[in-house]
């Protein structure tokens, strides 16, 4: 008898930290390994990733990670993953490994095992097997992966699009797309982060006509923000430039590199000859590419805007073009950014409202569906509402709503025998949060976080004589963030006097309970400042016997 298993540990309901799971009997397959970045609650937080503990306590079972292509929400968790599992097998694309690489790099994590594969060469595990199909996306050697199996095989889409006129590393090949369709699908694993965008994302996503115009338009310096893994757009980019006599400066090291071992690899077609360094960034009519870090969203442009970097300062014959998505939970930031730039008086162009990244809209679903023709259908990547749209096109198609599974992180889709039984079965997730090279900060942390950003921090300090077991000098009460104290010298004085009555109430004739006196001050401190202020600042106590 076969069972296999399929859940997310990440990935379902939220845009990000894709990381899906499929176990055939005692064998475990995992596609993608990714993270999602913070939003401007999460204060500090750099990124999220999933918890792998699943994946720690079952790593002699793990034939592999295979990593569907080189964006963060699908590679972001591998450094992490590699400090708690070094021997783990991580499978992908010419130039999704090249990512990973530096990603590595930058983490000090060396002997990594990186297997390069290509598509349409299948990868044996046994009974079981893996075949990696190349689709049309944004970044090149972009797959989708076929887990084959005794059952029928599962299919995992990852992100992706149809699109014709993507050739060469972004092309989509269809044909093994309705090879696999007519061998015994048993599921689909589909995106559905644009299922509720009606017909086909081509040719909606192609910027070339209006990045010509907007180099045409202008003839002052044009800085054009964008991701740094966002490949073909910058083809696009380059495409536009490579047709006048514009040269470009590229900022950031990271995006920089990019560029550059895409252009050695020819993944990226354009002449080295055009690309000046820093120092011609004054140039007028040059080109700026900028990287717009989703670790810190618009950090260049925002570091360029407060007159810190030392290269660049804006003017209002400048034009500011924005490339990049404005992701979920970056709004406000982006609404900051743009709107410093108005006040300067740079020409302002949001490009990326116009455009859409290459996802798989409606159409691009149902063909999908329509070409894999599953048994079952179980809708990934997006929110639970994508996902519902989703699993609302399966049905226009017929497939019966029995066959849909629509799961959330950590629920598990149970297959005995090619059939699906409802076990109601559930693995732990949660999320890890990552603050610089801090690992799983937690909600403890986060709250003192809040509180000192909404309330401020008042600090006690009290000296008691070991001896006498009389107060040294009188508390000191410092505060930042909470009032203004040349206005407020008289609470401050208050706040003096209850600390230094409630030691002398807690003062026995040998003894002081120092845990019942911190939290006595504590807790009238906090009465009193909160009927005064309305506010609750966080309190440290510091206490010593001199």
């Amino acid at each position: 008898m076969s069972k296999i298993r399929i859940f997310a540990l990440g990935g379902q309901n939220e845009i990000g930290k894709n990381m899906y799971v499929v176990e055939v009997n005692s064998n475990i397959y995992v596609f993608d390994a990714g993270l999602k970045y913070a939003d401007d609650k999460l204060l500090g937080i750099d990124y999220i990733i999933p918890n792998y503990d699943y994946l720690i306590e079952n790593k002699d079972k793990i034939k592999g990670i295979f990593i569907t292509h080189g964006h963060d929400e699908q590679v972001g968790a591998i450094s992490n993953i590699l400090v708690d599992i070094p021997n783990i097998k991580i499978y992908g694309g010419k130039f999704t490994l090249e990512i990973i690489k530096q990603d590595l790099e930058e983490s000090n994590i060396k002997n990594a095992n990186l297997i390069e594969i290509k598509a349409n060469k299948k990868i044996d595990f046994g009974s079981e097997s893996i075949f990696p199909i190349q689709m049309s996306h944004s970044i090149p050697d972009s797959f989708l992966y076929v887990l084959n199996t005794s059952d029928g095989s599962i299919v995992f889409t990852s992100n992706y699009m149809f699109d014709p006129s993507m050739v060469g590393p972004y092309s989509t090949d269809i044909g093994k797309l309705a090879y696999i369709g007519k061998q015994n699908v048993l599921c689909l694993m589909n995106e559905s982060l644009y299922a509720e965008k009606k017909g086909f994302t081509s040719p909606n996503h192609r910027a070339s006509l209006m990045i010509r115009d907007i180099i045409s338009e202008n003839e002052g310096r044009i800085f054009f923000n964008i991701f740094e893994n966002q490949i073909y757009r910058i083809q696009e980019l380059f495409n536009e430039i490579s047709k006048t006599d514009r040269n470009v400066v590229i900022m950031g090291k990271a995006l920089e590199n990019i560029i550059l071992k895409g252009i050695d690899l020819k993944y990226i077609n354009f002449s080295k000859e055009k690309i000046k360094s820093i120092s011609h960034v004054k140039d007028e009519g040059i080109i700026v590419i900028i990287s717009n870090e989703r670790e810190k969203p618009y950090s260049s442009l925002k570091r360029i805007l407060r007159n810190s970097d030392k290269f660049v300062t804006l003017n209002d014959k400048d034009t500011i073009v924005i490339l990049s998505p404005i992701y979920y939970g970056s709004e406000i930031t982006a609404t900051r950014v743009f709107d410093k730039i108005a006040k300067v008086g740079s020409k302002l162009i949001i490009l990326s409202k116009k455009l859409l990244s290459q996802h798989s809209s409606s159409e691009d679903i149902m063909l999908m569906i329509n070409l894999m023709n599953p048994k079952y259908y179980f809708p990934v990547i997006g929110e639970y509402r994508h996902q519902v749209e989703n699993a609302m096109l399966a049905k226009e198609l017929n497939m019966s709503e029995d066959n849909i599974i629509l799961n959330l992180n950590g629920e598990v889709a149970t297959f005995i025998d090619g059939n699906y039984v409802d076990t109601d079965e559930k693995v732990p997730v949660e999320d890890i949060l990552i603050d610089g090279k801090t690992a799983d900060i937690g909600d403890l942390v986060l709250k003192d976080r809040d509180m000192l950003s909404d309330s401020g921090i008042v600090i006690v300090n009290a000296n008691i004589d070991k001896k006498t077991r009389t107060i040294i000098n009188k508390p000191n009460v410092l505060t930042k963030g909470f009032i203004y104290v040349k206005d407020n010298i008289d609470m401050i004085k208050e706040a003096e006097n209850i600390v230094g009555t409630t030691i002398l109430e807690n003062v026995k004739e040998n003894y002081i309970d120092y845990n019942k006196l911190k939290l006595d001050i504590r807790d009238r401190l906090g009465k009193y400042f909160y009927k005064e202020t309305e506010c609750k600042p966080m309190i440290i106590i510091i206490v010593q016997e001199l």
